[in-house]
């Protein structure tokens, strides 16, 4: 049999529209990769459904976090014979896999979902009867604003990313060694009197105050890129790479069982080019959750990174930690010696009554000053107020 020949069959035409689907549900998928998919169906045949499985993941799968909504969307997908009828319809196939739709993967449900053909008119009033929910009277910003960042379709984490890299963060200050010209201080400021005289021909007329220049504080932030942190790692290094761009300094690291130094990514000024390099620098992605070896090597490695005892350091992790807790209880205990405040951001926040049982969690809650959520925008926006308050809280109780 030739591959999509008419006379023969239409396999050609299901990966074609397999290939779109995967790409509706953010799998990076071009038109080459369909193409090598073509090839490796021709290569291994449809006698077999999971070679035929196997095959089409090593074409299309490239990044750890797309290897299960392929695989629910290939049961789905292939399990309908009149699947073939619909593509030719320009319709997404609606056949019911092993997984029932309300245990779909966002993802998954939003690349199955009908799709009309463009510029094509929608179904009649008639035929379809519009409900009305009044539990969902609110904008969808509203609703885009509270929903957790491992609940959203790709369409909407694409839209809720560009919402998080607009969520400012102003950091709290510190009085800097340098000063500047200003109202108030002790000493003059002479370049700015002598400079002010010039203009007046000489006499000065203001006698201008040396003051201690605000800089935000030194930021270091180590973000969990194990595989149940895939979703909001992502999200969050977006946000960040935004919302600190005018810190002077500003040191990124990811950790999962090692550590991986994103500082140089995060200069990047384009936050998708940033998110593209980060991804081809870290290379234990989705591998397990060992902080303590990650917090070794920081000490051994990138402890300059450290500025005295002003560092704020944001560690953003679930806390699901692999590793030996007294490796981890070492590794924290120096680095809070080391820095100012460190603050453990948790997305497991967002359920009612977590408490941070597992052995590596409970020692991280014993070591952090504060654990945050940051599961949603709304959390993000709130993040900023948090830290302004506990740096308030320091300075009273200097």
């Amino acid at each position: 049999m030739l591959l999509g020949d008419a006379r023969s069959g239409k396999l050609a035409d299901n990966l074609s529209g397999f290939g779109r689907a995967l790409r509706r549900a953010g799998v990076p998928v071009d038109s080459a990769r369909i193409a090598l998919a073509h090839e490796a169906a021709l290569t291994v045949g449809v006698q077999s459904k999971p070679d035929f499985s196997a095959a089409l993941e090593a074409v299309f799968i490239s990044r750890e976090q797309d290897r299960f909504v392929f695989r629910e969307l290939f049961d789905a997908y292939f399990r309908d014979p009149e699947v073939a009828q619909k593509l030719l319809s320009q319709m997404l196939p609606t056949a019911q896999g092993k997984a029932e739709p309300s245990k779909r993967r966002p993802r998954v449900s939003e690349a199955l979902a009908p799709q009309k053909k463009f510029g094509s008119p929608g179904p009649a009033a008639a035929e379809t009867p519009v409900e009305f929910d009044a539990a969902m009277t609110a904008s969808d910003g509203q609703r885009l604003r509270n929903a957790d960042f491992n609940q959203l379709t790709a369409s909407e984490y694409l839209l809720v990313e560009r919402l998080a890299r607009e969520v400012p963060l102003p950091l709290p200050t510190f009085p800097a060694r340098r000063t500047r010209a200003g109202q108030r201080g002790r000493a003059v400021h002479w370049p700015r009197v002598l400079h002010e005289a010039a203009r007046s021909g000489g006499e000065p007329w203001r006698l201008a105050r040396r003051t201690r220049r605000e800089e935000p504080l030194p930021l270091l932030v180590l973000v969990d890129v194990s595989g149940s942190m895939e979703r909001y790692a992502r999200m969050l290094l977006a946000f960040l790479h935004a919302a600190t761009r005018a810190n002077r300094r500003r040191d990124v690291f990811a950790f999962g069982t090692g550590l991986t130094d994103l500082t140089e990514a995060f200069r990047i000024r384009d936050g998708d080019m940033m998110l593209t390099h980060v991804s081809s620098l870290i290379t234990d992605f989705a591998g397990g959750t060992r902080l303590g070896n990650a917090l070794a090597q920081l000490r051994q490695h990138h402890a300059h990174r450290l500025v005295g005892r002003r560092t704020l350091v944001l560690l953003i992790s679930d806390g699901l930690d692999t590793g030996e807790p007294a490796e981890l209880e070492h590794e924290l205990a120096w680095l809070k010696r080391h820095c100012g405040r460190l603050l453990w951001l948790n997305p497991l926040l967002r359920f009612e009554g977590y408490a941070p049982v597992a052995r590596g969690a409970a020692v991280l809650h014993d070591k952090a000053d504060r654990m945050l959520a940051v599961h949603n925008i709304s959390r993000l926006q709130d993040l900023a107020g948090s830290l302004a308050r506990l740096v308030r809280h320091d300075r009273r109780h200097v």
